[in-house]
């Protein structure tokens, strides 16, 4: 088995190197897709041997545009502000071995101290188990064949990673690993982590209440977001 490592960028220059470190020497194919970053990001990822694709900008049409080129039999998603698991190899591929399984995910610790983020991890780990709600920043991995089966992340500019998994879980099993990926958290910093927090949550709501992902995206960047 094939594993293909999808990485969307913009301007990720200082946090490529160790994303792409955290992979390791598994004769994996490594794809960078780029959204036109100003900071060397492209650089780095040359510098390390990835595949550099040029996209517009936004994760959903970068992620596509890097699955495009991808070879791999299966795909990993992984965001450049997020490292893997030292064993990330050895739990994906056991857990692909079940063909009944189309694509999963990491369980997710958050790279700073605190009470509150200690929480975040325990409340991400309850909505993944028990909603089945899963995020970009747990390093999502599928089967290339059902990825595109399922139409992909549909160049998204927003919520792009719940509305893929949820037509993934059409086609097959999703499952969560034990093993924790280990993401920045920059998202919950910026504007304040209880703020950003309550934002997320009212957007996700919004989306399933059916309030469209590009309307979505104006009002998240609108409120400072990325």
């Amino acid at each position: 088995m094939k594993i293909s490592v999808v990485i969307p960028c913009l301007n990720e220059g200082n946090n490529l190197e160790r994303a792409i470190f955290s992979i390791g020497r598994h004769g994996v194919e490594v794809i960078v897709a780029d959204g036109g970053s100003a900071d060397g990001t492209l650089d780095v990822a040359s510098r390390l041997g990835a595949v550099a694709v040029e996209s517009p900008m936004g994760r959903g049409v970068q992620m596509d545009s890097g699955a495009a080129r991808a070879t791999g039999d299966v795909m990993l998603f992984l965001h450049a502000d997020t490292v893997l698991p030292p064993k990330w190899f050895d739990a994906l591929s056991s857990a692909m071995e079940d063909k009944g399984t189309v694509a999963g995910a990491f369980s997710l610790s958050i790279g700073s101290k605190g009470f509150f983020f200690r929480l975040m991890e325990v409340l991400v780990r309850i909505r993944s188990r028990r909603l089945g709600l899963i995020y970009g920043d747990q390093a999502i991995f599928v089967r290339k064949k059902s990825f595109f089966e399922a139409g992909g992340f549909k160049r998204l500019p927003l919520m792009e990673d719940v509305d893929c998994v949820k037509r993934l879980r059409k086609l097959g099993k999703v499952v969560l690993l034990d093993e924790r990926v280990t993401t920045s958290s920059r998202r919950w910093d910026a504007g304040g982590t209880l703020k950003n927090s309550l934002r997320n949550l009212a957007l996700l709501s919004l989306y399933f209440l059916g309030v469209s992902p590009e309307r979505l995206y104006r009002w998240y960047y609108g409120a400072g977001g990325r």
